[in-house]
């Protein structure tokens, strides 16, 4: 769960329906949340990488669903995904022209 979400009441209303909820909190923690939060399962469920991945799809498009109802909204997060892995896939070739492009500018200079 995003560190934006975490209340009493959407703990609660969690707590009810899964096993194991984890949702870190921005503030202080009192010493019951310390206990909650010192749990292994709660340390290994946090991944600091679901929020950048969370960021990537806002990036590719998913930041605002412009289609209606279940179908549109699906579709919208399936080319978000798609998107997203397209970019990273792209990446490292893009990458590799760039050293390439230097390399023959450093080569032209020497020459």
């Amino acid at each position: 769960m995003d560190t934006g979400y975490s209340s009493e009441h959407n703990r609660s209303a969690l707590e009810q329906s899964l096993e194991l909820v984890i949702m870190p909190k921005r503030e202080r923690l009192c010493p019951a949340d310390k206990e909650r939060a010192s749990v292994p399962d709660f340390v290994e469920g946090q991944h600091p990488a679901v929020e950048s991945a969370i960021n990537n799809l806002n990036q590719r498009g998913l930041d605002l669903v412009r289609t209606h109802g279940k179908e549109g909204f699906g579709r919208t997060v399936a080319l978000s995904v798609v998107a997203a892995n397209v970019h990273r896939i792209v990446l490292p070739l893009k990458r590799k022209e760039e050293r390439l492009k230097r390399w023959r500018q450093a080569r032209k200079r020497a020459a």
